[in-house]
């Protein structure tokens, strides 16, 4: 049987908690922001928890991510 390995994006794009969440960048940052008012600029730094539906997704793509449990 062959090695599982990790999507390359998702490395890219996903960081996981201590305690198991998925975490991503929000989206709509990259240009055209002159459009965008400063409080949603703002608003959206930094990174925001995925769904349990996504997380669900992502960690099908982490075949090799250590699920914490309890």
């Amino acid at each position: 049987m062959s090695k599982l390995k990790t999507k390359s994006g998702v490395k890219k794009r996903f960081k996981v908690t201590s305690s198991g969440k998925v975490k991503a960048g929000f989206a709509f940052k990259r240009h055209n922001l002159r459009k965008r008012s400063q409080k949603a600029k703002r608003q959206s730094r930094g990174m925001f928890v995925l769904a349990s539906g996504d997380q669900k997704i992502v960690r099908k793509w982490l075949p090799t991510l250590k699920i914490k449990r309890g």
